[in-house]
């Protein structure tokens, strides 16, 4: 069984970014979508990185911020 849409498969930290890739599924509607990546950015500094979308409707999003010494939190998904 798969992990339900829209969670965060993990957070990577490669260099001086650290990244958390986002599945959305097909039903969210691109306003939707921009809304949920403008509260990420606003609530934990995160700015997109890369967006795939799919024929069947799903996106492959990956968030990405410079890596901090303080707490932020992970994306809300």
């Amino acid at each position: 069984m798969g992990r339900p849409a829209g969670t965060i498969v993990g957070v990577s930290a490669p260099g001086e970014y650290e990244y958390a890739p986002l599945r959305l599924p097909a039903g969210i509607s691109r306003s939707a979508a921009a809304q949920l990546m403008s509260m990420q950015a606003d609530t934990g500094g995160w700015e997109l990185a890369r967006l795939q979308a799919f024929a069947d409707g799903t996106r492959k999003v990956i968030m990405r911020r410079r890596m901090r010494l303080s707490y932020l939190p992970r994306p809300m998904i």
